[in-house]
């Protein structure tokens, strides 16, 4: 079996800056580390190839840093990975990524099983995945909390949809986008990293697509656009009471019913 998990790089810290031109994060120089729901989507990748046999491949796009995630991967168990990194994609909304993915999907080859963590905590839209499938033209399964049967030729699996759970056979070749805690991730083995220091990651750019396009990549192929995004404001304002238990919880009353909390 040819399993996919598409893997993302995103910013580790909140104190991020932001482009006043494009309203894109400025992700040069920041710290930062793999997507929490891609360590998810590895998992079960990689239990997934365990359990059936075949192959495990990592795509991933950003900027050339972003090689640090595919490389973790490496340390985990994944056989190949791809970076797609091209200033062409720069600032891309969820569709122009997806396109720009699929695309890369279509040049490293053919997959039975294709699964990305629900969503990014960078961007938090849980519509990547969706699209990267109908972009590829393949079925695709949302939400997915529990895989209950997998054979070579389909994937069972549970869809937490809210108020209901929905249970979908699909046929390969097929998307998933796990939740959270569908297993626990394995950390990075320090053996593997040593066996994989010198492992290539492929990287692929636009002259390398089948469509090379511009107008469909980056802010060029984005129908949204960010009108305007700002840094949450910092409040390091304290003060300090002193009182009885009385005096305090009466206080903090009517402070908090001051604000309308209350």
């Amino acid at each position: 079996m040819d399993i996919l998990v598409c893997i993302k790089q995103v910013p580790g810290t909140t104190r991020v800056e932001i482009d006043e031109k494009t309203g894109v994060l400025k992700r040069s120089g920041v710290d930062s580390k793999m997507n929490p729901y891609d360590l998810y989507a590895l998992e079960t990748g990689l239990r997934i190839k365990a359990k059936m046999k075949g192959k495990i491949s990592v795509i991933s796009m950003g900027p050339p840093q972003a090689v640090e995630v595919i490389k973790e991967a490496y340390c985990m168990g994944v056989d190949e990975g791809v970076l797609l990194s091209d200033k062409r994609f720069a600032g891309a909304d969820t569709l122009s990524t997806a396109y720009a993915i699929s695309q890369g999907i279509k040049k490293m080859g053919k997959f039975d099983l294709i699964i990305c963590g629900k969503q990014t905590t960078d961007g938090d839209t849980a519509q990547v995945g969706p699209e990267v499938a109908e972009s590829l033209d393949i079925p695709n399964a949302a939400n997915v909390r529990k895989i209950t049967e997998i054979d070579d030729n389909s994937i069972t699996v549970e869809m937490d949809m809210g108020e209901v759970v929905q249970i979908s056979k699909i046929e390969f070749p097929c998307l998933i986008t796990v939740d959270k805690d569908i297993f626990q991730p394995r950390l990075p083995s320090y053996r593997k990293k040593i066996a994989t220091r010198n492992k290539e990651v492929k990287l692929y750019s636009l002259k390398d697509f089948e469509d090379k396009d511009e107008k469909k990549y980056g802010l060029s192929g984005s129908p949204t656009q960010v009108e305007r995004i700002f840094p949450p404001a910092v409040n390091t304002n304290k003060e300090i009471w002193k009182g009885s238990d009385l005096e305090l919880s009466d206080r903090l009353y009517k402070e908090l019913k001051k604000l309308k909390f209350v």
